[in-house]
């Protein structure tokens, strides 16, 4: 089944609202308007509303880098599902590893803002991938299976369709390294068998699943023929429009 490729920039605690601002608009004067293919950038919470104002016509997505399940309350720090729709917002970030491994979010808690997400309409993008030793001990699809099973306890069959997967090995990601596209094929295509043996094949045929790693200009089209790869989640390359479009404007479609 050909799926529709996704390229997200997560720009982390990078921008301020001006250069926010100077970068969506680069973006768009590239990447916008598009129609075999998907883009979304995830700004810091304080520009999230001008970002989606600046790229409101261009076909652009906006999604957050993080998401309380709640709509309102006593959450000091958290941003609620309603901010981030009010914001412009359409999608959010989940399970990032910087997440889980600086700010200790654990899969029970990861699911809750994954559910919080799914029940006021964003889509979640939901980041998975082991560790440096956790691969060298060959701990890869233990690790992986665990995180995907307990990210999407409790999702309903029909809740897939909005759901994306990430798979972003922690050692790859901002260090240069990049899983091989054999090395990353495998890990997509496991995750797609878990997807149907949770749900049935013809879901899992369907759920976009990104690669997250130090994605590059020069490394991105070797991803992109691979069968399971459907898009990327990328980092320090989302900061540059040149860069970004260059791995959107992928070659071997």
């Amino acid at each position: 089944m050909k799926r529709r490729p996704l390229f997200v920039g997560n720009w982390k605690m990078h921008t301020t609202v001006l250069d926010a601002c100077h970068l969506a608009a680069d973006i768009a004067k590239t990447c916008g308007g598009l129609q075999d293919r998907d883009v979304l950038v995830a700004p810091p919470f304080t520009a999230l509303n001008q970002v989606a104002h600046i790229v409101a016509e261009t076909g652009i997505l906006v999604g957050a880098q993080n998401v309380c399940w709640e709509a309102q309350g006593a959450f000091t720090g958290e941003i609620s599902p309603l901010m981030v729709l009010d914001a412009g917002g359409a999608a959010v970030i989940v399970g990032h590893s910087e997440r889980r491994r600086i700010f200790y979010e654990d899969n029970v808690l990861i699911n809750k803002r994954l559910r919080g997400a799914l029940a006021f309409g964003l889509i979640p993008i939901l980041c998975v991938g082991e560790t440096l030793a956790e691969r060298e001990s060959g701990q890869t699809f233990t690790v992986v299976e665990e995180q995907v099973r307990e990210g999407l306890a409790g999702v309903e069959a029909a809740d897939m369709a909005d759901t994306i997967l990430a798979y972003e090995p922690v050692w790859a990601i901002g260090t240069g390294q990049t899983a091989t596209k054999e090395q990353a094929q495998d890990v997509h295509a496991f995750i797609r068998s878990l997807i149907a043996e949770i749900y049935e094949k013809d879901i899992a045929d369907k759920v976009r699943i990104l690669y997250g790693g130090s994605v590059k200009p020069d490394n991105i089209d070797a991803l992109m023929v691979q069968k399971d790869i459907d898009g990327a989640l990328v980092g320090g390359a989302a900061l540059n429009a040149e860069s970004f479009g260059r791995i959107i404007h992928f070659q071997g479609i």
